[in-house]
Protein backbone atom coordinates (compact mmCIF):
# COMPACT_ATOMS: atom_id res chain seq x y z
CA UNK A 1 0.00 0.00 0.00
CA UNK A 2 1.58 3.59 -1.12
CA UNK A 3 1.28 6.05 1.37
CA UNK A 4 -1.04 7.97 -0.56
CA UNK A 5 -3.29 5.55 -0.38
CA UNK A 6 -2.87 4.58 3.30
CA UNK A 7 -3.63 8.22 3.51
CA UNK A 8 -7.12 8.39 1.74
CA UNK A 9 -8.01 5.07 3.59
CA UNK A 10 -7.03 6.34 7.35
CA UNK A 11 -8.66 9.92 6.67
CA UNK A 12 -12.04 8.43 5.18
CA UNK A 13 -11.65 6.12 8.54
CA UNK A 14 -11.38 9.15 10.88
CA UNK A 15 -13.61 11.37 8.77
CA UNK A 16 -16.76 9.13 9.58
CA UNK A 17 -15.93 6.66 12.48
CA UNK A 18 -13.49 8.44 14.39
CA UNK A 19 -10.81 5.36 14.52
CA UNK A 20 -7.83 7.70 14.15
CA UNK A 21 -4.77 5.67 12.67
CA UNK A 22 -1.43 6.07 12.79
CA UNK A 23 1.36 5.46 9.76
CA UNK A 24 2.55 2.31 11.80
CA UNK A 25 -0.76 0.98 11.47
CA UNK A 26 -0.30 0.28 7.62
CA UNK A 27 -0.56 -3.40 8.57
CA UNK A 28 -3.41 -3.37 9.95
CA UNK A 29 -5.46 -1.85 7.61
CA UNK A 30 -3.68 -4.00 4.74
CA UNK A 31 -4.73 -7.36 6.70
CA UNK A 32 -8.24 -5.77 7.20
CA UNK A 33 -9.20 -4.77 3.73
CA UNK A 34 -7.49 -7.44 1.63
CA UNK A 35 -10.20 -10.36 2.52
CA UNK A 36 -12.12 -7.47 1.65
CA UNK A 37 -11.01 -7.09 -2.11
CA UNK A 38 -10.34 -10.61 -2.19
CA UNK A 39 -14.56 -11.13 -1.31
CA UNK A 40 -15.68 -8.30 -4.04
CA UNK A 41 -13.13 -9.50 -6.56
CA UNK A 42 -10.73 -7.14 -7.10
CA UNK A 43 -7.71 -8.03 -8.31
CA UNK A 44 -5.77 -6.52 -4.63
CA UNK A 45 -6.20 -4.04 -1.94
CA UNK A 46 -4.69 -0.98 -5.18
CA UNK A 47 -7.66 -1.97 -6.73
CA UNK A 48 -10.09 -1.48 -4.40
CA UNK A 49 -8.87 1.60 -3.09
CA UNK A 50 -8.34 3.03 -6.41
CA UNK A 51 -12.27 2.03 -7.54
CA UNK A 52 -13.11 3.64 -3.92
CA UNK A 53 -11.22 6.89 -4.86
CA UNK A 54 -13.19 7.34 -8.36
CA UNK A 55 -16.95 5.97 -7.02
CA UNK A 56 -16.77 6.97 -3.52
CA UNK A 57 -19.53 4.24 -2.75
CA UNK A 58 -21.02 4.82 0.42
CA UNK A 59 -21.74 0.85 0.22
CA UNK A 60 -17.97 0.02 0.22
CA UNK A 61 -16.95 2.84 2.51
CA UNK A 62 -19.81 1.06 5.13
CA UNK A 63 -17.71 -2.04 4.10
CA UNK A 64 -14.45 -0.96 4.83
CA UNK A 65 -15.84 0.60 8.52
CA UNK A 66 -16.94 -2.52 9.27
CA UNK A 67 -14.16 -4.40 8.04
CA UNK A 68 -11.47 -2.08 10.40
CA UNK A 69 -13.96 -2.20 13.41
CA UNK A 70 -12.76 -3.92 16.37
CA UNK A 71 -15.57 -6.57 17.54
CA UNK A 72 -13.62 -7.93 20.58
CA UNK A 73 -15.56 -8.43 23.29
CA UNK A 74 -16.71 -11.33 25.96
CA UNK A 75 -19.48 -12.04 28.57
CA UNK A 76 -18.57 -9.60 32.09
CA UNK A 77 -15.04 -8.30 30.21
CA UNK A 78 -12.64 -7.46 32.67
CA UNK A 79 -15.00 -8.38 35.53
CA UNK A 80 -14.65 -5.50 37.98
CA UNK A 81 -17.15 -2.96 36.16
CA UNK A 82 -19.54 -5.59 36.51
CA UNK A 83 -18.90 -6.11 40.02
CA UNK A 84 -19.01 -2.00 40.18
CA UNK A 85 -22.26 -1.70 38.64
CA UNK A 86 -24.18 -4.73 40.98
CA UNK A 87 -22.53 -4.09 44.17
CA UNK A 88 -22.36 -0.24 43.98
CA UNK A 89 -24.23 1.81 41.44
CA UNK A 90 -27.64 -0.49 41.47
CA UNK A 91 -28.00 -0.08 44.78
CA UNK A 92 -27.97 3.75 44.63
CA UNK A 93 -30.13 3.74 41.88
CA UNK A 94 -32.72 1.05 43.09
CA UNK A 95 -32.93 3.85 45.90
CA UNK A 96 -32.65 7.02 43.59
CA UNK A 97 -35.11 5.83 41.41
CA UNK A 98 -38.03 4.47 43.90
CA UNK A 99 -40.44 6.80 42.78
CA UNK A 100 -40.49 6.74 38.93
CA UNK A 101 -39.25 2.69 39.12
CA UNK A 102 -37.28 3.31 35.53
CA UNK A 103 -33.82 2.43 34.80
CA UNK A 104 -32.47 3.24 31.83
CA UNK A 105 -28.88 1.93 30.31
CA UNK A 106 -26.99 2.13 27.21
CA UNK A 107 -23.93 0.15 25.89
CA UNK A 108 -22.20 1.96 23.36
CA UNK A 109 -20.17 0.16 21.04
CA UNK A 110 -21.56 -3.07 22.24
CA UNK A 111 -20.54 -5.25 19.41
CA UNK A 112 -22.16 -8.75 19.04
CA UNK A 113 -23.55 -8.36 22.44
CA UNK A 114 -21.54 -9.84 25.68
CA UNK A 115 -21.81 -6.16 27.31
CA UNK A 116 -25.28 -5.80 27.40
CA UNK A 117 -26.45 -9.31 28.04
CA UNK A 118 -23.92 -9.55 30.75
CA UNK A 119 -25.80 -6.61 32.16
CA UNK A 120 -29.63 -8.17 31.50
CA UNK A 121 -28.38 -10.94 33.63
CA UNK A 122 -27.48 -9.05 36.21
CA UNK A 123 -30.44 -7.20 36.28
CA UNK A 124 -32.56 -10.60 36.10
CA UNK A 125 -30.60 -12.13 38.98
CA UNK A 126 -32.25 -9.02 40.89
CA UNK A 127 -36.14 -9.59 39.43
CA UNK A 128 -37.36 -9.42 42.92
CA UNK A 129 -36.11 -5.92 43.37
CA UNK A 130 -36.97 -4.70 40.22
CA UNK A 131 -40.36 -6.15 40.14
CA UNK A 132 -42.82 -3.87 38.56
CA UNK A 133 -39.80 -1.36 37.27
CA UNK A 134 -39.32 -0.38 33.71
CA UNK A 135 -35.91 -1.49 32.74
CA UNK A 136 -34.65 -0.34 29.28
CA UNK A 137 -31.38 -1.48 28.07
CA UNK A 138 -29.96 0.06 24.55
CA UNK A 139 -26.97 -1.78 22.39
CA UNK A 140 -25.38 -0.07 19.78
CA UNK A 141 -22.73 -0.01 17.35
CA UNK A 142 -21.58 1.53 14.02
CA UNK A 143 -21.75 -2.43 12.43
CA UNK A 144 -24.90 -3.33 11.50
CA UNK A 145 -23.86 -7.21 10.55
CA UNK A 146 -21.94 -7.42 14.37
CA UNK A 147 -25.98 -5.71 15.91
CA UNK A 148 -27.80 -9.01 13.62
CA UNK A 149 -25.40 -11.66 15.22
CA UNK A 150 -25.87 -9.94 18.64
CA UNK A 151 -29.60 -9.64 18.33
CA UNK A 152 -29.25 -13.69 17.48
CA UNK A 153 -27.50 -13.98 20.44
CA UNK A 154 -25.88 -17.70 19.34
CA UNK A 155 -22.28 -17.73 20.66
CA UNK A 156 -19.70 -20.26 20.09
CA UNK A 157 -17.98 -22.56 23.33
CA UNK A 158 -14.77 -20.60 22.89
CA UNK A 159 -16.83 -17.25 23.01
CA UNK A 160 -19.20 -18.16 25.78
CA UNK A 161 -15.46 -19.78 27.95
CA UNK A 162 -14.58 -16.19 28.30
CA UNK A 163 -15.71 -14.62 31.69
CA UNK A 164 -19.01 -16.30 31.34
CA UNK A 165 -19.36 -18.14 35.07
CA UNK A 166 -21.15 -22.02 34.14
CA UNK A 167 -23.90 -20.86 36.67
CA UNK A 168 -24.99 -18.05 34.00
CA UNK A 169 -24.94 -20.49 31.21
CA UNK A 170 -26.46 -23.14 32.78
CA UNK A 171 -29.07 -20.54 34.16
CA UNK A 172 -29.74 -18.52 30.69
CA UNK A 173 -28.50 -20.78 27.59
CA UNK A 174 -29.64 -23.53 26.01
CA UNK A 175 -27.05 -25.52 23.62
CA UNK A 176 -27.60 -26.74 20.07
CA UNK A 177 -24.46 -28.90 19.11
CA UNK A 178 -21.49 -26.94 19.56
CA UNK A 179 -23.47 -23.63 19.93
CA UNK A 180 -25.22 -21.79 22.94
CA UNK A 181 -28.27 -19.62 22.31
CA UNK A 182 -28.78 -16.99 25.39
CA UNK A 183 -32.32 -16.65 26.67
CA UNK A 184 -35.28 -15.17 24.94
CA UNK A 185 -36.11 -13.40 28.11
CA UNK A 186 -32.47 -12.03 28.28
CA UNK A 187 -32.67 -10.91 24.62
CA UNK A 188 -35.75 -8.94 25.22
CA UNK A 189 -34.46 -7.11 28.22
CA UNK A 190 -31.78 -5.47 25.38
CA UNK A 191 -32.44 -3.22 22.27
CA UNK A 192 -30.58 -2.87 19.24
CA UNK A 193 -29.76 0.37 17.37
CA UNK A 194 -26.86 1.27 14.96
CA UNK A 195 -25.44 4.11 15.69
CA UNK A 196 -22.02 6.48 15.12
CA UNK A 197 -20.41 7.72 18.21
CA UNK A 198 -19.67 11.24 15.91
CA UNK A 199 -23.11 11.47 14.76
CA UNK A 200 -25.98 13.56 17.09
CA UNK A 201 -27.63 10.83 19.34
CA UNK A 202 -29.43 13.47 21.98
CA UNK A 203 -32.70 11.57 20.43
CA UNK A 204 -31.59 8.66 22.58
CA UNK A 205 -32.63 10.69 25.50
CA UNK A 206 -31.19 10.71 29.20
CA UNK A 207 -29.31 7.14 30.55
CA UNK A 208 -29.12 6.55 34.30
CA UNK A 209 -26.07 4.40 32.75
CA UNK A 210 -23.81 4.19 29.99
CA UNK A 211 -21.10 2.02 29.23
CA UNK A 212 -18.26 3.32 26.70
CA UNK A 213 -15.52 1.03 27.17
CA UNK A 214 -12.37 0.32 24.98
CA UNK A 215 -13.57 2.17 22.40
CA UNK A 216 -12.51 5.60 23.10
CA UNK A 217 -8.88 4.59 22.47
CA UNK A 218 -8.61 4.50 18.95
CA UNK A 219 -9.80 7.89 18.74
CA UNK A 220 -7.68 11.41 18.89
CA UNK A 221 -7.95 13.59 22.18
CA UNK A 222 -10.79 16.02 20.23
CA UNK A 223 -13.07 13.45 18.93
CA UNK A 224 -12.35 11.66 22.86
CA UNK A 225 -13.38 15.09 24.33
CA UNK A 226 -16.03 15.41 22.03
CA UNK A 227 -17.86 12.34 22.18
CA UNK A 228 -17.49 12.48 26.12
CA UNK A 229 -19.11 15.76 26.22
CA UNK A 230 -21.99 14.54 24.20
CA UNK A 231 -22.02 11.32 26.43
CA UNK A 232 -22.43 13.71 29.41
CA UNK A 233 -25.43 15.44 27.96
CA UNK A 234 -27.27 12.15 28.03
CA UNK A 235 -26.37 11.07 31.55
CA UNK A 236 -28.52 11.80 34.27
CA UNK A 237 -26.99 14.23 36.97
CA UNK A 238 -26.48 11.42 39.61
CA UNK A 239 -25.96 9.15 36.42
CA UNK A 240 -22.53 6.88 36.00
CA UNK A 241 -20.30 6.20 32.70
CA UNK A 242 -17.83 2.98 32.90
CA UNK A 243 -14.88 3.37 30.70
CA UNK A 244 -12.68 0.47 29.81
CA UNK A 245 -9.39 -0.25 31.81
CA UNK A 246 -6.68 1.64 29.86
CA UNK A 247 -8.71 4.99 29.14
CA UNK A 248 -9.05 7.81 30.90
CA UNK A 249 -11.27 11.05 31.29
CA UNK A 250 -8.20 13.09 32.92
CA UNK A 251 -6.44 15.50 30.56
CA UNK A 252 -9.29 14.81 27.93
CA UNK A 253 -12.23 16.63 29.30
CA UNK A 254 -13.52 17.96 32.84
CA UNK A 255 -17.08 17.21 32.45
CA UNK A 256 -16.41 14.18 34.37
CA UNK A 257 -14.48 13.20 37.70
CA UNK A 258 -13.26 9.62 38.55
CA UNK A 259 -15.26 8.38 41.26
CA UNK A 260 -12.50 7.78 44.35
CA UNK A 261 -11.84 3.75 44.46
CA UNK A 262 -14.01 2.38 41.48
CA UNK A 263 -11.57 1.46 38.83
CA UNK A 264 -13.32 2.99 35.57
CA UNK A 265 -16.17 4.51 36.91
CA UNK A 266 -16.74 8.16 36.43
CA UNK A 267 -19.53 10.50 37.56
CA UNK A 268 -20.93 13.88 36.01
CA UNK A 269 -18.18 16.81 37.55
CA UNK A 270 -19.90 19.67 39.30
Amino acid sequence: MTPQDFEFVSSLLKERSGLDLRADKTYLLESRLAPLARQHGYADLDALIADLRASKSEKMIREVMEAMTTNESFFFRDGTPFDIFRKEVLPHLLEARATNRSLRIWSAASSSGQEPYSLAMILSEEASKLAGWRIEILGTDIDSSILEKAKVGIYSQFEVQRGLPIQMLMKYFQQNNEMWQIDASIRAMVKYQELNLLSDFRALGRFDVIFCRNVLIYFDQPTKAQVLSKLCDQLAEDGSLFMGAAETVLGVTERFKPVPGQRGLYARAA
